[in-house]
């Protein structure tokens, strides 16, 4: 460890990485609630905070070590797992009166349709804004469709006893227009009035005008 009159020793948690300080200090300037979602090898953690002077102030919370009292028994730390801790911590913070929070990783390193950004699904989902790019798993992931079928079932009967709704039906995705359409498949006979491929219909000779 360095010495002198001008070494600063840095705080603690600084020196066990476990806060970066300016990350923190940035989210706080924007003055909204912090949405804290933190993993574990067996459980998600959100937690709805506010900066108080004496100590961040917990409002809401949820984990998943909760699921398995709603029914929902599979592993703690999955897609499915987070988002339905999402949706159960955002109505929690609904019922505390908050309607808008700012998403807090912490130091874990964000991937796209990861196990954070389904419990920010959740989140989103229980009518809590929360501003987020195109970061959000694909939907048969967090309803649990890769799991088999009895663990979407569970999922489905979960999302039921916390919504106080049946679990939606899987939106359609668009279909792309057709490719094909108004030409005759191979070997198939052009309808009637339609000229046969590679074949110009012929043209009319004018009939001459006697002078």
């Amino acid at each position: 460890m360095a010495h002198g009159p001008l070494y600063r020793v840095p705080l603690r948690r600084r020196r066990e990485g476990a806060t970066d300080y300016r990350r923190r200090l940035a989210l706080l300037k924007s003055g909204e609630t912090r949405v804290v979602v933190r993993t574990t090898n067996r459980n998600v953690i959100v937690q709805f905070v506010e900066y108080d002077e004496k100590g961040d102030k917990i409002v809401a919370s949820a984990e998943a070590r909760e699921l398995p009292e709603l029914g929902y028994a599979a592993a703690g730390n999955n897609t499915p797992s987070a988002y339905l801790t999402g949706r159960l911590a955002a109505k929690r913070a609904k019922d505390a009166g908050i309607e808008t929070g700012v998403l807090d990783l912490g130091r874990a390193a964000p991937h796209k349709g990861g196990v954070i950004f389904g419990a920010l699904k959740g989140v989103v989902d229980g009518g809590v804004q929360v501003p987020h790019g195109d970061v959000l798993p694909a939907e048969e992931r967090w309803r649990g469709e890769h799991l088999g079928e009895q663990k979407a079932a569970a999922f489905a009967a979960s999302y039921e006893k916390i919504v106080g709704q049946p679990l939606p039906p899987k939106s359609e995705k668009p279909k792309g227009k057709d490719k094909g359409k108004g030409k005759p498949a191979q070997g198939e006979k052009p309808q009637q009035g339609q000229p046969a491929k590679g074949n110009k219909p012929a043209k009319e000779k004018k009939a001459k005008t006697p002078e």
